[in-house]
């Protein structure tokens, strides 16, 4: 019996402390995510850095368990997302314009984290920009239910991806500030 409980509380810490940084990240998403600019139909917000900053602490698996427990709380009613309760809450605003996009965070949450393993300044930029990517087709195929197609990259692009890309640099100094060994990298 005795035994049971030491192999039963290292597991216990681990979990708990995976569900204490899921929860932190749901909470840093959920602050990116009300810092924002009002545009129609999809608000200005720093969802690119929280996502991308997550997946590249956090790996894949963790970015992406992350980010499901975020649209989880949104999906329950929770007011994690960037829009207003005039704009749909939970649900109603998940199949909104913004859709796409939340869905793309999704994908780009595990590839970020999965391109990213071991790589270098250059392979991280690379591997975030491929997260984006993902993140734009996906919101702008979802967006191209609500605007007409000669819109989509006015309304979906345009707009955002200056910003996106200024995430994206925040994103990899931060990374590249942050020592080896707090990253959980060995030196060469």
């Amino acid at each position: 019996m005795n035994q049971t409980l030491a192999i039963s509380r290292p597991r216990l810490l681990s979990a708990a402390k995976t569900a204490g940084a899921i929860v932190l990240g749901v909470a840093l998403i959920t602050i990116c995510a009300k810092v924002r600019v009002p545009s129609w139909p999809v608000p200005m917000t720093l969802h690119t850095l929280a996502v991308m900053g997550i997946a590249l602490a956090a790996g894949p698996r963790l970015a992406t368990a992350t980010f499901l427990a975020y649209l989880g709380a949104g999906a329950a009613g929770l007011p994690v997302f960037s829009g207003t309760p005039e704009r749909g809450i939970g649900l109603a605003y998940m199949v909104g314009p913004t859709g796409g996009y939340l869905l793309g965070f999704l994908a780009a949450s595990w590839l970020t984290g999965t391109l990213a393993r071991g790589r270098g300044m250059a392979g991280r930029v690379l591997a975030m920009l491929a997260g984006l990517g993902v993140t734009y087709a996906a919101g702008l195929a979802w967006l191209g239910l609500y605007v007409p197609a000669g819109q989509i990259v006015t309304l979906g692009f345009l707009p955002f991806i200056l910003g996106d890309l200024i995430n994206i640099a925040m994103v990899a100094l931060g990374a590249a500030l942050i020592p080896a060994r707090l990253r959980g990298e060995a030196r060469k």
